[in-house]
């Protein structure tokens, strides 16, 4: 038996079957050799990869540390592919296998030169600063919702009263006055789904800079058409008559449901359409007996039914001196006023 090796690849297509193999043992949607390599074709802008592939006995594959250079100068940067779109990134291995994901990000970044690892949105329950010597700098919510023994029923009596009353009224009222459907898209009418989907959030959320729409919606379009083919779509829609009022995009993979975007119309916030398609997306989640993840982030609406939350964070992890310099200054840019703002702008910036 000889000891554990990475090799590090800087192509993704001869890995796909092995990384879909994985992928499933993760349980992670974004770790699918679907999303990373359409995130790759997207965003990569000429960089290089340095994806790591580890095996165990030198034979089998046990984890794929999906790397690539995001910055050569003034420092060698290393970072995760799916970065800004997806969570939970990392090692990609058998969920449960915590060793394997540590021995495999180590040997990773030992094979390959660089300053600062920037980790972003890796799993909060991991360590992964600890485990690395590096820094938290940022850190947020990861809710999920689990009923391993329970229904849509038992959850909805274990609510307030107060809660209950509220969403029978909601309901009872939009359905008086309007005809109401919930219904999923399909390959028949996915592109004119989308369309509203994109319509609705950007009526929600204004001019706010997002991942989703803008210069991210051609990527956005790409993946949900790979995920229908797939049967991973889950782009659910609320109508009143005949016109979608809300919408709830997001996956269903290796029995989880991944919560990735909502939107309303603002005209019809009295009516409650976002809160009743939340309910509506929960209720089909839990009668196919998944979990459901509402993923990164700690609005207050994620926090109403879950029963876990094992967070996520960004880390900055230096191998140089120069690397230990940059990581103190990140932490410290992303607590100043318009730090975030400059962050993320140069997240996106071209090499």
């Amino acid at each position: 038996m000889g000891p554990p090796r990475v090799e590090l690849v800087d192509s993704l297509a001869s890995l796909r079957g092995e990384w879909n193999r994985l992928a499933a043992a993760d349980g992670n949607v974004f770790a699918t050799w679907e999303w990373n390599d359409l995130w790759w074709r997207h965003y990569g802008h000429g960089r290089k990869l340095r994806v790591a592939v580890s095996r165990r006995d030198g034979v089998e594959i046990d984890a794929i540390v999906p790397l690539f250079i995001w910055s050569m100068r003034p420092l060698r940067i290393l970072r995760l592919i799916g970065h800004g779109h997806g969570d939970r990134l990392g090692p990609i291995c058998r969920h449960e296998d915590a060793k394997t994901a540590e021995r495999a990000l180590r040997l990773a970044l030992g094979a390959e030169p660089y300053d600062i690892f920037v980790g972003d949105w890796v799993a909060g329950d991991r360590d992964w600063a600890g485990v690395l010597g590096g820094r938290v700098v940022r850190r947020t919510g990861y809710p999920i919702l689990r009923c391993p023994d329970g229904s849509w029923d038992e959850l909805l009596a274990a609510q307030s009263q107060r809660f209950r009353k509220t969403l029978r009224q909601c309901r009872n009222r939009l359905e008086r006055d309007h005809d109401v459907i919930y219904r999923y898209a399909d390959s028949a009418t996915l592109e004119r789904d989308l369309d509203a989907v994109f319509r609705l959030h950007r009526a929600r959320f204004r001019e706010h800079a997002c991942l989703f729409c803008g210069d991210h919606e051609a990527f956005q379009r790409e993946f949900a058409a790979l995920a229908l083919e797939r049967g991973w779509l889950r782009l659910l829609l609320l109508e009143v008559d005949g016109e979608a009022v809300s919408s709830k995009y997001g996956f269903f993979f290796q029995n989880a449901y991944f919560a990735y975007q909502s939107g309303r119309d603002p005209a019809w916030e009295r009516e409650s359409v976002g809160f009743l398609l939340e309910v509506e997306s929960i209720r089909r989640t839990l009668e196919e007996g998944a979990d459901y993840r509402f993923l990164g982030g700690e609005e207050h609406h994620k926090y109403r039914y879950p029963t876990e939350d094992p967070r996520l964070e960004t880390i900055a992890a230096p191998a140089s001196g120069r690397g230990r310099v940059s990581a103190a200054a990140l932490d410290a840019l992303w607590r100043l006023p318009g730090g975030k703002a400059f962050l993320r702008r140069i997240a996106w910036a071209r090499a």
